[in-house]
């Protein structure tokens, strides 16, 4: 069987049948992701050489389109987890790597600092030597899969040398860890995306990923084109979704008075034909950015900075599109859009924004530096 068919199976006996609940309840998809990582489905981007399958981002991204036309909350927890293990897999230990590998080991970014805002890659928390320790302060506005992961890929400034940022492993059970406030929020619900805050958190020197003042390099270099191509995935897959369930609406519901049904006026197919155009060109320039990727192109940096806030984009005028083609009837839960137009809120005020995408995006075309 493929990891496409196991995933497949996956999907359909228990991430969609738990997804409406997953949102009603703001509840951890627990079974969902404990079933991934069972099939291997975790450790997708980790080395065969540690028991991983070994492959890579397009495959990667069809995970997380095909878990968010299915659950977008299992799908962000699955994004956060992928982009962690493209860190892990190049500079952690054998043995979390195998247990990444093998599903055992769930982990997340925590790069979000209260006072960074969308600079993620300029953390304010510190890391200082105390012995042999070093002991993490600070405090993270969102982490997906908060309490709920294995471990965070957690960000602080440097402790002595130069550079924007280093990375550390930081077990999720650590002394002084601490949830100030468990997310409740509009959308997204079940991938609890709260606070972290660390208070004298010790870790031993050998937790470092990278070298000190490195971070900038990983965050930009290695986990940036995977969280931007992955994130763009998951409002596909939202897209397509909202879309089935509108058409669906649009075909089955009658107008009485007139004797034919939704789809049949000229105006709704006209919204749903510019919803599917809207929807195919980011499918198009996902595609193009894996394989900007791929080929190691002068635009690939361009391209993961336009995938993102492309799809984030298109995903709120889609889902706008299907509430007002659906009127009063997409409110009720039950039709299936709501509840997309509630979670395709969520990429485009993801680190970084759209908003700051846009800028970068501005400063690249008129030749200026992106990051300076």
């Amino acid at each position: 069987m493929s990891y496409l068919q196991t995933l497949d199976t996956i999907v359909t006996t228990i991430v969609q049948p738990a997804a409406p609940a997953t949102d009603r309840d703001a509840r951890f998809p627990r079974a969902a992701i404990d079933a991934l990582g069972q099939a291997g489905l975790l450790g997708l981007v980790s080395s065969k050489d540690v028991g991983g399958m070994g492959l890579g981002l397009p495959e990667a991204a069809q995970l997380v389109e095909r878990l968010a036309k299915a659950c977008p909350s299992t799908a962000m927890v699955v994004c956060m987890h992928l982009c962690a293990a493209t860190v892990l897999e190049k500079f952690a230990s054998e043995n979390v790597r195998r247990d990444v590998a093998c599903g055992r080991h769930l982990s997340t970014l925590a790069w979000s600092d209260n006072g960074s805002r969308s600079h993620f890659w300029a953390p304010v928390g510190t890391a200082r030597q105390d012995g042999d320790s070093i002991v993490i302060d600070g405090s993270k506005s969102m982490v997906t899969a908060a309490g709920e992961a294995d471990s965070y890929v957690w960000s602080t400034a440097p402790v002595a040398l130069a550079g924007a940022s280093t990375l550390w492993l930081v077990d999720s059970k650590s002394a002084g860890l601490s949830e100030p406030k468990a997310f409740d929020g509009m959308g997204l619900r079940g991938n609890r995306s709260s606070p972290l805050s660390a208070a004298g958190v010790r870790v031993a020197p050998a937790a470092m990923l990278g070298v000190d003042g490195g971070g900038f390099d990983i965050m930009i270099g290695a986990v940036l084109p995977v969280f931007s191509t992955l994130v763009a995935s998951s409002s596909l897959g939202q897209m397509d979704a909202v879309l089935e369930a509108a058409c669906a609406h649009a075909a089955g519901s009658k107008l009485e008075h007139l004797g034919s049904s939704l789809a049949e006026l000229p105006t709704i197919r006209a919204y749903l034909a510019r919803a599917r155009i809207q929807a195919d060109m980011v499918r198009t320039l996902r595609d193009d950015t894996l394989a900007a990727l791929a080929a190691n192109r002068p635009d690939a940096m361009l391209r993961v900075m336009q995938v993102k806030a492309a799809a984030a984009e298109a995903a709120l005028e889609v889902t706008d599109t299907a509430m007002r083609v659906c009127g009063g009837a997409a409110f009720r839960k039950d039709v299936g859009i709501e509840r997309y137009f509630r979670d395709a809120r969520a990429a485009s005020v993801m680190a970084p924004t759209s908003d700051v995408l846009f800028d970068f995006i501005g400063k690249a075309v008129c030749g200026m530096p992106v990051f300076g």
